[in-house]
């Protein structure tokens, strides 16, 4: 079963129509699944969701480049469990023709606060302009460099209803100046709410085909894969996981 021919049977809603639920401060919940369960699971969210349509395309192509400190604190952070941290990049919404400086906060009560000013492209150097703001939104002066890029294409969906967005992360690959990677085979989606609820269709779909949440950052992933030799032993569940499901 082709997933595009089940894309196509979603109905669709514009970058405009979608301003009521762009939840900058939101709730995440994310899911991993083998790419050969996605025709499925469109079928079976068709009646619920619309799909975002930008110049006539359903899927859109993402390019981000990530920064960190020289001793990786975004990524030791997370690997810690730490709460209040903070991630940065450059994203090209390439579809639409955006780009922004973007800074993520997850908070102490698990929301996702992001920031974001628009840049013209992206680029390997922060401005001092640029630096200045990631010193307002963090709150206090920090020096990060260009480590590694992401790239992926997405399909976004809006419920019909409810205040939700749902993404669909597919074709994503990463690499730095020395190595690279691909999660090709595999899907990540995310349910972005207000508030955490299971009240969401994808949720109840999702539970219906075994497929439990998870906690998974396409950043700390891609950067073990690049740093092998990072500290990783919070991550090793979670690569042994997706490695498995490489192989479905």
């Amino acid at each position: 079963m082709n997933f595009k021919l089940q894309l196509n049977k979603f109905e669709t809603i514009t970058l405009s129509e979608m301003d009521d639920v762009k939840l900058m401060s939101r709730t995440d919940t994310k899911f991993v699944f083998n790419f050969s369960r996605l025709p499925e699971f469109l079928e079976k969210l068709s009646p619920f969701y619309k799909v975002l349509l930008i110049d006539g395309n359903l899927i859109h192509d993402y390019k981000s480049l990530y920064f960190d400190t020289e001793d990786r604190k975004f990524y030791i952070e997370h690997h810690n469990r730490r709460v209040n941290r903070n991630k940065i990049r450059f994203r090209e919404y390439v579809g639409s023709g955006l780009t922004f400086l973007e800074i993520k906060l997850k908070n102490n009560k698990g929301k996702t606060i992001k920031k974001r000013i628009k840049v013209d492209s992206i680029s390997e150097e922060i401005t001092e302009q640029q630096q200045k703001y990631i010193h307002k939104i963090i709150g206090y002066p920090i020096e990060v460099s260009a480590k590694q890029w992401i790239n992926f294409s997405r399909v976004t969906f809006v419920h019909k209803t409810q205040k939700e967005r749902l993404t669909m992360d597919i074709n994503l690959t990463f690499n730095n100046k020395k190595d690279e990677g691909d999660l090709k085979n595999i899907v990540i989606a995310e349910v972005k709410q207000e508030r955490m609820s299971r009240s969401s269709d994808f949720m109840r779909v999702a539970k219906e085909m075994s497929i439990l949440p998870m906690r998974l950052s396409k950043y700390c992933m891609s950067t073990l894969s690049l740093n092998p030799k990072l500290k990783k032993n919070r991550f090793k569940e979670k690569s042994l996981f997706i490695n498995k499901l490489k192989l479905q």
